[in-house]
C-alpha cells in the first residue's frame, strides 16, 4: 500500500465545486470530461498540493455528518482560508472542543453536505498531547 490515490466527491454542480476548490482552497483544475465521460458521469479533476481530488456530477449525500476530509495548513494561513471561504458563502462550523496542543481547525460544509477541515496540527503532535492525558 502506498497511500491514498485520490478522493472523489459527488456534487450537483461541478462548476460550483470548482470555484470552492480553486478560489477557496487554492486547488488547480487539471481535467474536465465535458462531453467525453469515461466514468459514471461528468467529472473534473483537481490538484490541491500533491493531492488528486475528483468531483463527479451526481446526487450528493442527503444528510450532513461528521465524516470529513482534513487538509493540512499552516496556522498563519488559517485566517486567509476563512476569509476566502466566507466570501464564497460556505457554512463554517464552530470548532469542536479541543485540548491545548492538538492544533487548530476550521470546519466547513461545501454546497453538497460534504464536511471539510483545515487543520494546523500533525498526528505526532496529537499523539504526544493525548499521551499527556487531560
Amino acid at each position: 500500500m502506498k497511500g491514498i490515490s485520490h478522493l472523489t466527491f459527488i456534487v450537483r454542480d461541478l462548476d460550483r465545486m470548482a470555484m470552492l476548490l480553486c478560489e477557496g482552497l487554492g486547488a488547480r483544475e487539471v481535467y474536465d470530461s465535458a462531453q467525453r465521460n469515461f466514468s459514471l458521469s461528468r467529472e473534473k479533476f483537481f490538484l490541491l498540493g500533491d493531492t488528486w481530488l475528483a468531483a463527479m456530477q451526481g446526487e450528493p449525500p442527503a444528510e450532513r455528518s461528521y465524516q470529513h476530509v482534513a487538509f493540512a495548513v499552516s496556522e498563519a494561513d488559517l485566517p486567509l482560508y476563512r476569509a476566502r471561504l466566507e466570501a464564497l458563502g460556505v457554512e463554517i462550523r464552530p470548532p469542536r472542543e479541543r485540548v491545548q496542543g492538538e492544533g487548530l481547525s476550521l470546519y466547513f460544509y461545501d454546497f453538497d453536505n460534504h464536511l471539510f477541515e483545515l487543520h494546523t496540527g500533525t498526528l505526532e503532535q496529537r499523539l504526544e498531547r493525548y499521551g499527556e492525558g487531560r
